[in-house]
């Protein structure tokens, strides 16, 4: 019997307070692209015995908004994994998990210059846990380092990098999939953007003559935030 052949990781899926938040907060840490809605706020909600029957969500659960980004390729292309964003309501919706938590409980992403990466993801509205620490063990070198984050929603997020050889490939019998090193990125700032990013026009409150908000550099104290999301719910 043979193991399925698979060709990689298609995309992440994310459950998010707040669509356009985690939408800004993506487009500011990582470049993200915006491929498209799968569920258009203006479409939903989808709920009802098939959702939550394919989901194995709690009866009364339902989908408002659901979007696709992906992580820019080499290229500035969208060839790197997709990241898909859900926005619920309903009966339950628990915190976060905490990397001591069953399931799939972070992600993370490769930086060719941690140091700037952590700046940018801090700027953008995470929390940086603790500094930069050196790889341990099978994945030690010189240059080889790791942190963890908190996204604006409470996800734990991890960046490293590794370039130079670690222990563990003198002896292994294959390799491991590393991220090609991308072609060097205007930041957003100085891109020759609009400087602004779409947003959802069908978002309850926000009308059709301002569908767009500001994402230059700036704090993230001073962020747009969605003005109808629920008091209580995460920031």
């Amino acid at each position: 019997m043979t193991a399925t052949r698979v060709r990689g990781i298609d995309h992440i899926g994310v459950t998010v307070p707040d669509l356009e938040t985690a939408t800004l907060f993506l487009a500011r840490a990582f470049g993200a692209v915006v491929l498209y809605d799968t569920l258009r706020r203006r479409d939903g909600p989808r709920g009802g015995p098939d959702v939550e029957r394919r989901l194995g969500v709690p009866v009364g659960t339902q989908q408002l908004a659901v979007r696709m980004l992906a992580i820019p390729g080499e290229d500035m292309g969208v060839e790197g994994p997709g990241i898909e964003l859900f926005e619920f309501e309903g009966p339950r919706r628990e915190p976060p998990a905490r990397p001591c938590d069953f399931g799939w409980q972070h992600v993370a992403f490769y930086a060719d210059d941690l140091d700037e990466a952590v700046r940018d993801c801090v700027a953008a509205g995470a929390t940086l846990l603790a500094g930069p620490q050196p790889l341990p063990g099978p994945e030690a070198g010189e240059h080889n380092r790791f942190a963890y984050l908190r996204t604006p929603w409470g996800s734990t997020l991890e960046l490293l990098t590794y370039p130079d050889p670690q222990p563990w490939e003198r002896a292994a019998a294959r390799s491991r999939a590393r991220p090609a090193q991308p072609a060097r990125l205007p930041r957003l700032e100085t891109a020759g953007r609009t400087g602004c990013w779409p947003t959802d026009p069908d978002r309850p409150g926000r009308g059709r003559s301002e569908p767009r908000v500001p994402v230059a550099a700036t704090a993230a104290e001073v962020w747009p935030t969605d003005p109808d999301r629920p008091p209580g719910s995460v920031s």
